[in-house]
């Protein structure tokens, strides 16, 4: 049998904490006075929390008889002590890094995040990204896992990056902890045994199941139960939420950069009479930096308190339900004996913004003021590192010749167009929304020429490697300014690159595997901020053109999608037009 998350724990360490019951050994820290939230009985204990490094030893009344000078006493007589926030559907890879997020989210009191795979999963070796799982969870924050079942996309090396011992290892790994989220569910439905086996598999250790079922119907909840689907997170009302509970699903309610419907399922839910929250959590479903300004999971408690969600059961949603759905409540998601030193102290049940945050033990916020240490992590090791562009493009590349392209309906939905300027010319008019489209393979080996509407009108040149498969985005109204973007590009070892004719306009270095920035969290606040005002003014007309960006060639999403393999329409499950050897 796998093991399941339980922090490991050796022998010796758990003698050791033992010894601190027994007045043998002083634990490391004490709160005093704390008014902590018992989440089983739904209520304030009052008393003592000792804490052995990482770990909680005891909570009740009494004082340890050993408490040398050497272990810190926290006074919480003023504080509402509650377990540290959880994050249980994190993308954590939308232009910051898993890293990067784990620190902004924990010094607010997210302290775990539960994050996608993808990116790992897809560039770096098992190895490589097992050990760096490792490493991370070496950091005061908990970051657990999914294991992703689809690429969510079309590629040449499908079958290689999905072989048995891949899944296998990822699934059976103890920092993974659920299977998922399945976006490729019908394929299953029409007879796809490869996922469903390691739908089985997840299930076989007692992992949960994620799903991504966007105004599906009660026939397909019903057969995604009977799949083992234990969750989805995309309600869009509040009848979408009761079905799926209904169904026997634990139900999330997104607050998101794409999804922002947090309120409105509230309302909806209690118009409907629901005054049971056991089977919610809650979901900021990998929001873009800037989205984030105003935080994380205790912004999303603060929304539900302000739509009529009671103080513990808005906890709850973060906390304990997240953990009894994991089955991790031995572990994390309350105050008590054996869990892991996770604990936020706030100043009133009014403001879920903790005052001084507890992570696995350490001081990650104390006093009001952010504290997660510094931590040197070494990128290059794990083969994030910046991309070595080796290759050119050719006068070749800007030919032209597709008779279908893509047409922006939204943010993240593409619609197929029949094709009517002529693109054998060096530059587009300004006066429509239709730019060249070019996606080419990061290391040269093929691309895909076609055009799209909805990106720009004004736009000269613009490069990007950020995306769902890392590949290289070149959109524009010139062929010349498609060509410096990618210059530019190549210079800066992949990235985000925006020019104007006689100017550069934007730059963005994304030096892990032209990704993920090294950046703090606000400084890629500032810097997405900046970019999405500047295309707003060269005629992007929508709101969040990172996730443009990051769906282009998702086919989880209709109607066609521009992949590896090339334009591939969604319904049908076919490439329309292929992508070209170089």
């Amino acid at each position: 049998m796998v093991k399941g998350f339980s922090h490991y724990w050796t022998k010796r360490e758990i003698r050791q904490q033992l010894e601190v019951i027994r007045g043998n050994l002083a634990p490391t820290k004490v709160i005093t006075n704390a008014k902590w939230l018992n989440s089983v009985r739904k209520c304030w204990n009052k008393g003592n929390i000792w804490i052995y490094n990482d770990r909680i030893v005891y909570v009740g009344d009494q004082l340890p008889k050993l408490m040398p000078h050497e272990t810190e006493i926290f006074d919480a007589s003023s504080k509402y002590a509650v377990p540290g926030y959880i994050e249980h559907h994190a993308h954590p890879f939308q232009l910051y890094n898993p890293l990067s997020l784990a620190q902004y989210a924990s010094e607010r009191g997210t302290t775990t995040l539960i994050n996608d795979n993808l990116l790992f999963f897809l560039h770096l070796s098992k190895k490589k990204a097992l050990t760096l799982l490792d490493n991370l969870q070496k950091t005061p924050a908990t970051l657990l896992w999914w294991a992703r079942y689809d690429s969510q996309t079309e590629l040449h090396n499908e079958e290689e990056v999905f072989a048995y011992s891949n899944m296998r290892t990822w699934i059976n790994h103890p920092y993974v902890v659920q299977g998922g989220e399945l976006t490729g569910w019908p394929s299953v439905l029409n007879g796809d045994d490869s996922i469903l086996h390691w739908m089985q598999e997840t299930k076989d250790v007692k992992k949960p199941i994620e799903g991504h079922f966007p105004g599906a119907s009660e026939k397909t909840l019903t057969q995604m139960a009977l799949l083992g689907v234990d969750g989805d997170h995309e309600s869009m009302t509040g009848e979408d939420v009761i079905r799926r509970l209904d169904m026997g699903m634990t139900a999330s309610l997104r607050y998101s950069s794409i999804r922002p419907d947090l309120p409105n399922l509230l309302s909806e839910l209690h118009e409907a009479g629901l005054d049971q929250y056991e089977s919610l959590l809650m979901t900021t479903d990998g929001s873009t930096p800037s989205f984030m300004k105003n935080g994380m999971m205790e912004h999303l408690i603060k929304i539900a308190l302000d739509n009529g969600v009671p103080f513990m059961d808005a906890i709850a949603m973060c906390t304990y339900n997240v953990a009894k759905h994991y089955h991790m409540d031995d572990m994390l998601g309350m105050i008590a004996p054996g869990r892991i030193a996770n604990i936020n102290f706030l100043s009133s049940t009014e403001d879920p913004l903790p005052t001084d945050v507890l992570a696995k033990g350490q001081w990650v916020r104390k006093q009001d003021t952010p504290c997660f240490p510094n931590i040197d992590m070494s990128w290059n090791e794990y083969d994030l590192s910046p991309l070595n562009i080796d290759w050119d493009l050719q006068e070749s590349d800007f030919h032209f010749s597709l008779p279908v392209g893509v047409e922006m309906a939204n943010d993240v939905i593409l619609k197929p167009y029949r094709i009517i300027s002529d693109l054998t010319r060096e530059t587009l008019s300004e006066e429509n929304d239709e730019c060249f489209f070019i996606l080419v393979d990061r290391s040269g080996k093929w691309i895909l020429s076609t055009a799209i509407k909805g990106f720009g009108k004004s736009l000269y040149g613009f490069a990007s490697t950020f995306n769902h498969t890392g590949d290289i985005i070149l959109i524009g109204k010139s062929k010349q300014g498609l060509l410096k973007a990618f210059d530019q590009l190549k210079k800066q070892q992949g990235g985000i690159v925006l020019l104007d004719e006689d100017k550069m306009v934007f730059s963005m270095n994304l030096p892990l595997n032209g990704m993920m920035s090294e950046e703090t969290m606000e400084k890629v606040m500032e810097q997405e901020a900046t970019l999405k005002e500047a295309l707003k003014g060269r005629g992007y007309r929508f709101n969040d053109p990172i996730y443009s960006l990051l769906f282009f060639a998702s086919t989880h999403l209709p109607y066609v999608r521009v992949t590896q393999k090339g334009i591939f329409d969604v319904k049908k499950k076919k490439v329309l037009f292929p992508s070209i050897m170089r």
